[in-house]
């Protein structure tokens, strides 16, 4: 089997050349380059130094990954006929796909495959900006990077920033998390004798007139939570220090108990804001339900019970267990059938106790609504249920009329049994119609207080007292209310 070797031309001129790179590619019977654009080539063309491009394949795909697939199985092609060279820009285990394919065909046997050295940009780079890399660093590729991948704390070098809309790209992914005018570094050809940086706003990457193919984006790690607010581990410090000793008094003094009534309120006013199809609204509010959720985790950690990470980890399982029909290979067929795979599944988790009542779990000791929902849909599951709506309906003529006999003739406890019978059998009606009782209830209370509200501002406006108000007055209110919701 015939040898490929993989040689680096190193990251600047020829003149930073290695010795020994030089001497190999001098010798090499038959060359090819990824690319001629690098500085070096030239100069070896004038030494007599004959090699091939894969540039022409560069324009027939309108991405990169094929680009690079197309070149690796060419070289694969002509290794079989011959031995050869292949020579790539800096170091061929650096930022250098082709050469991951070819890797990984030596793994599978189709090649003999040897890496030569070559000089990284990275040795430059980190002397051009006179940064440590042992402070810790990101090397991204701009042509795939996300802002999921971003480490705002450390030096961050962006390679594959190639031309204006490649760089324009990389600038729209950093301000999903930076600021707009956070400084940016444009690093062109480090070590070399036409070496240029500038640092510019990041608003103005994709107009620095020197981008080309030796472009590296540097961005300096943030120097305060303050240029990383839209970062997880900035408020993971915030929830640290509000809880630590020189915190808040009032944070240090929370229980997993005492923030019961606040993940409550703050989940209410969140459904609230969907109600409103209010997306500024919902931003802030589910803003206030995250900050309940790491203040419990936080006190978790605290404690010594469990971390963020154990909260994390828990749910990141469940969801891939959950779903074997997205992560797996289980097929289903509609909703109905991912939610009964859903329920099988729950159920083989936590086991099957006989003697445990069927209805134990689903008791909701903050919400009796939410309790009689979920103990209906559960008895519904073993048969235990109205055929139809219709009959439901029946049940609930029949509880009202018991109710209103009751209102008559019984005592306070009766009347008070009936009326839960009635609660009971409009949950059960919900529930036929997919309708949540607690949300149903909850846009009914903020309905009846922004209307009230309206009412009480009125009164307010006169001068006058509520007391100076017929209830018809007053209902005129609230039915100019309920024509100003409407836009009538």
């Amino acid at each position: 089997m015939n040898q490929l070797t993989v040689i680096g031309l190193g990251a600047a001129d020829f003149e930073q050349m290695q010795m020994g790179v030089y001497k190999k590619l001098k010798a090499a019977k038959k060359l090819y380059v990824r690319t001629e654009d690098h500085p070096v080539l030239q100069d070896l063309r004038e030494e007599g130094v004959e090699f091939t491009s894969f540039d022409e394949i560069y324009i027939k795909h309108g991405a990169f990954g094929p680009v690079y697939e197309e070149i690796a199985e060419r070289l694969i092609e002509e290794v079989a006929k011959e031995e050869i060279m292949y020579a790539v820009p800096g170091h061929p285990l650096v930022a250098e796909q082709t050469v991951q394919h070819l890797i990984e065909a030596d793994r599978q046997g189709r090649i003999r495959l040897v890496i030569e050295g070559g000089q990284s940009f990275l040795d430059p780079i980190f002397g051009a900006l006179k940064i440590d890399p042992i402070e810790g660093f990101q090397l991204l590729d701009g042509t795939i990077m996300s802002m999921h991948d971003i480490n705002m704390r450390q030096h961050i070098l962006i390679a594959q920033v190639y031309d204006s809309f490649s760089a324009s790209e990389v600038k729209l992914t950093l301000m999903e998390k930076y600021r707009d005018d956070y400084p940016v570094t444009i690093v062109t050809a480090a070590g070399s004798s036409q070496e240029q940086l500038r640092t510019v706003p990041l608003y103005e990457l994709d107009q620095a007139a020197e981008i080309n193919n030796l472009t590296t984006v540097y961005v300096p790690p943030v120097q305060s939570n303050e240029e990383a607010l839209r970062d997880w581990v900035t408020f993971r410090q915030i929830i640290a220090k509000l809880r630590g000793p020189n915190g808040c008094p009032w944070d240090q003094k929370q229980t997993h108990e005492s923030l019961k009534k606040y993940l409550l309120e703050e989940t209410h006013e969140f459904l609230a804001a969907v109600d409103a199809e209010d997306d500024f609204a919902m931003v802030d509010e589910l803003g206030d339900v995250l900050l309940q959720v790491f203040l419990h985790a936080q006190i978790g950690e605290d404690n010594g019970y469990f971390t963020l990470e154990e909260v994390l980890a828990a749910i990141s399982e469940k969801m891939i267990r959950r779903h074997p029909h997205v992560f797996g290979d289980v097929s289903v067929d509609g909703a109905d059938e991912v939610v009964a795979n859903w329920e099988a599944i729950k159920k083989d988790e936590k086991g099957h106790d006989v003697d445990e009542p069927l209805l134990t779990p689903e008791y909701r000791p903050a919400s009796s609504l939410l309790t009689s929902f979920n103990y209906q849909k559960k008895a519904a599951t073993v048969g235990f249920d109205w055929p139809n709506v219709e009959e439901a309906w029946e049940k609930f003529a029949e509880e009202w009329q018991e109710f209103r006999e009751e209102i008559q003739n019984g005592t306070a406890t009766s009347r008070l049994d009936e009326f839960g019978d009635v609660l009971f059998t409009l949950v059960n009606l919900a529930r036929f119609y997919k309708i949540s009782p607690e949300e149903a209830m909850l846009h009914a209370n903020e309905k009846f207080a922004r209307r009230f509200n309206y009412v009480e501002q009125q009164v307010k406006l006169s001068g006058k007292a509520f007391s100076n108000f017929t209830l018809q007055q007053l209902d005129a209110f609230w039915d100019e209310a309920k024509r100003i919701e409407k836009g009538e």
